[in-house]
Formats: C-alpha cells, sequence, structure tokens
C-alpha cells in the first residue's frame, strides 16, 4: 500500500471518528437540552436546558396579564402579581427533553418541533377574589330593571327596561378564575354572560296585554245623567276598581263598583223621601212619604256598567231605575203636577208650569178616620167612566184617577155641588178627593199616568 493511500485512509478515520464524536456527544447534549428548532407555547428553547426552560416559563407566568374587555369597549387587566400567580417546576419539562428523539439530533434543524404544555401554576384564591372585587367595573354599577306598564294623562305604556351594568360577582370570579388556571390571556365579560340583565323586557306579549287592557278600561267615560245634575265614571276611578289577579290578568271589583251605585242611590233616589215643594200660595213646605220618586237598581246599574267599562262604551246613561219620576232634576216633580191642599181645600193643576185647574174640593173626612194621606204619589191609572165601590157604597163617576190604592181624585156625579171651606170635616168622602165636574175633566185630559200628585 502505498504512503499516499495510507494518508488518505487515516484521514477518512480520523473524520470518521470525529464525526463519531460530534454525534454522540450530540446525542449525550440533546439528552439534556432541547433540539434545535423547538418552540415551547411560543417560546425558542432550541439549546435550552430543562433549569434554563423552567426559568423561561417562570419569567412568562411572572410577566402574565389577563385582559378584561367589559362592556361599552372598556378593558380591565390582572396581572400575575394583583392574583399571586406564581409557577410550580414539575416532570413536564423534562418528559418533554426526554421524549425528543436525541438521535436524529442533526436532523432537528430541518423538521422543528413545536410543543405546547399546561404549565403547572398556582395562585392566592383571596388575593385572586380581592383584586376582581377591585376591578372598576364593579364600582357604580347600575342594576337591571324590568320593563313595566306606567301611566301618564290617563294612558298606560310600557316603560322600557334598564340594562344597566351590574356584574354577577360570582359568575365574574369563575370566569376569571378559569382563565387564570388556564392560562388565558382574554375573557369577555358579555360574551361569558356576566352582566345581570332584566327578566321582562318592553316587548313583553304579556306586558303589552296588560297595557292594551288597562288603556281599553280606563279610556272609558261614563255620564251619569241626573237632569240638571251629572255623575262621571271617568278613568281614574275606573283604575281604583281594576284588580291584578294572580293570571296577570285584570278585572273590575264588582264589590267596589256596587259601593259606587250604592252611593248614587243614596244620593239620587228619591221614593217616599223628604222634599221642599213651593205651594201654590208661595210657601215652602216638607213633604214626606208617598209612592212618587226614583229608585236606582243597584244590581242591574252595576251589570250594565260593568259590560260598558269592559266593551269600552262611552256616552251618557241613566242608570237601571226599579221606580222612576217624570223629571229627573233636583227637583224631580218638575213643572206639571197636581197639588193637593188638605187644610184650604183647594186643587190646582199645573201643566207645563201653566197653572190650568184651580179648584176647590172634599177630601177624606179625617173624624171618621178616613183622611186623604199626604205625600208626593204617582199617578196608577186612568180611567172614564168608573164606578167606585165601596163596603157601603157604589158610586158612577166620569173621571177616575187613582193615585194610592182606593185613593184618588174623581168627579162626583150629582150627589155633591158644594167644595171647599170645612165640608171635609162633617161630610168629607172616603179618602178620595171629591172635584167639580169640569176641574176633574180638565185634569183628566191634560195629566199622564206616572205623574206625581202633592198631597199636603
Amino acid at each position: 500500500m502505498s504512503r499516499s493511500r495510507k494518508i488518505i485512509i487515516g484521514i477518512i478515520i480520523v473524520l470518521l471518528l470525529l464525526v463519531l464524536g460530534v454525534y454522540f456527544a450530540g446525542t449525550w447534549y440533546f439528552s439534556s437540552h432541547f433540539l434545535p428548532g423547538s418552540d415551547l407555547d411560543g417560546m425558542k428553547c432550541s439549546f435550552k436546558s430543562e433549569e434554563d426552560v423552567q426559568e423561561m416559563i417562570a419569567e412568562k407566568i411572572a410577566t402574565y396579564s389577563l385582559t378584561i374587555q367589559e362592556m361599552d369597549e372598556e378593558k380591565e387587566a390582572l396581572t400575575a402579581q394583583d392574583v399571586g400567580l406564581q409557577y410550580v417546576e414539575d416532570s413536564s419539562v423534562e418528559e418533554l427533553i426526554q421524549k425528543q428523539d436525541k438521535k436524529l439530533w442533526f436532523t432537528s434543524v430541518a423538521s422543528p418541533k413545536k410543543y405546547t404544555m399546561s404549565a403547572a401554576t398556582t395562585y392566592n384564591k383571596k388575593k385572586l377574589e380581592e383584586a376582581v372585587k377591585a376591578l372598576k367595573c364593579f364600582q357604580g354599577m347600575v342594576e337591571p330593571t324590568d320593563a313595566f306598564v306606567d301611566e301618564k294623562d290617563g294612558t298606560y305604556y310600557v316603560v322600557s327596561e334598564v340594562e344597566g351594568n351590574a356584574l354577577d360577582e360570582a359568575k365574574v370570579l369563575e370566569v376569571v378564575r378559569t382563565a387564570v388556571e388556564h392560562g388565558e390571556s382574554k375573557i369577555d365579560l358579555v360574551d361569558s354572560e356576566c352582566y345581570l340583565k332584566p327578566q321582562v323586557y318592553r316587548d313583553d306579549k304579556e306586558l303589552v296585554k296588560e297595557a292594551e287592557a288597562l288603556n281599553k278600561y280606563t279610556q272609558v267615560t261614563i255620564y251619569y245623567d241626573f237632569g240638571d245634575r251629572e255623575e262621571v265614571v271617568d278613568g281614574d276611578l275606573i283604575r281604583s276598581w281594576l284588580v291584578k289577579g294572580e293570571d296577570g290578568n285584570y278585572s273590575l271589583d264588582e264589590a267596589a263598583m256596587a259601593e259606587f251605585v250604592y252611593q248614587l242611590a243614596y244620593k239620587y233616589d228619591t221614593f217616599g223621601g223628604t222634599r221642599q215643594f213651593i205651594t201654590a200660595t208661595g210657601q215652602t213646605i216638607t213633604t214626606k212619604g208617598g209612592d212618587y220618586g226614583y229608585v236606582i237598581k243597584q244590581k242591574d246599574t252595576v251589570e250594565e256598567l260593568k259590560a260598558a267599562i269592559q266593551n269600552g262604551e262611552s256616552g251618557t246613561r241613566e242608570p237601571v231605575y226599579l221606580y222612576s219620576g217624570v223629571c229627573r232634576d233636583t227637583n224631580d216633580i218638575g213643572d206639571t203636577y197636581v197639588e193637593i191642599d188638605i187644610s184650604n181645600q183647594k186643587m190646582y193643576f199645573y201643566k207645563d208650569g201653566s197653572l190650568l185647574v184651580d179648584t176647590p174640593i172634599v177630601t177624606g173626612n179625617p173624624n171618621k178616620g178616613n183622611a186623604t194621606p199626604p205625600g208626593v204619589f204617582a199617578l196608577d191609572t186612568k180611567k172614564s167612566p168608573a164606578v167606585l165601590k165601596g163596603e157601603d157604597y157604589a158610586s158612577d163617576v166620569t173621571y177616575w184617577m187613582p193615585f194610592n190604592g182606593n185613593v184618588g181624585i174623581h168627579d162626583c156625579g150629582t150627589w155633591r155641588t158644594e167644595f171647599g171651606g170645612d165640608i171635609y170635616l162633617t161630610n168629607g168622602s172616603h179618602g178620595c178627593v171629591n172635584t167639580p165636574y169640569a176641574a176633574a175633566e180638565t185634569i183628566y185630559n191634560n195629566i199622564e199616568i206616572g205623574m206625581p200628585i202633592i198631597v199636603y
């Protein structure tokens, strides 16, 4: 073998030994260091030892910051120091190094490796809680409020809800705690549904229905006509009668409505009541008793009122009457009536305010217990001709106008020709009002059933 050939072979052996030395040195080195091209959670770890990487991780965690996205584009941040976040060394880094294919270390540059690792950390729960509570977003919070029905100027409307910016503290703590534990760098309190929400919104069907129902009820205005007086049932009064049930629907308080109608009756019923009356001679007297006047049929009036409100029927109406007169004014006698003055034995008949009859009469004999009863009565009926019958008599008359049972106004045929004076005290009737024929005729032809007859 030539000398030159030996030299070449020697050089090759030396080179091979060097390569093998480098290879085995690399294999030994990368048994405790990261291969070239290694990346751990964004950190360049090439040629780094476990200790180096542990320090890098600790430094990264020490600079940890959690961005908190809040309502209205506001942002805040919590740092590792705020929550007492610290890195806890474990075998994770060593395990990553040991899992490397160190025998092929020389090829790693061409095929870089990226590793992920959940670094073991610990934090101070108390500090985290205090830091969260100290966030600006927890200061001056506005609580959410539900939409509700309100009234203005007699109209009901839905007041919109208030979203507010109040946070659910427990939910925020949970979201922040989870983010810190998983090393997350950002959370969104809106997306995480940490803000408290109203329970009822302005488009709530029940709320809209409630406002519509209230408006239907309270926009009704009913005028009760009492002649020269009036009583009004309006939204304010109806509002006091509304009762909200457990199902959320409104109904009318019939007891309250019945009380209202009762008060109407107490104020306006006149049947058999006391009245002030100005006589034909100009005297003001007080009358009481009789069957003339108005009586409100209370139960039926309540039912009609309830139906009118429920159906949204505004307008002028009268109560339902059990008994009624001819005039609904304060003076319910009106200007067409018969006036019988017992003490002066006179009778007057006014029609539409004009005096048609001014006549002497003979009334019942009080000394025989047949006195003509005082009071204000309604004319019961009219009959012509008629036969008046009693226990011991039967009399033919042309005009018969009863107003209190068997007591009435009538002419006297031929059995009585004198009237007035004190005749009634000795030769009075059985209670009827004996009237001259012409006067009886005039009254009969001008009076209507139900018209008032005042006896005093």
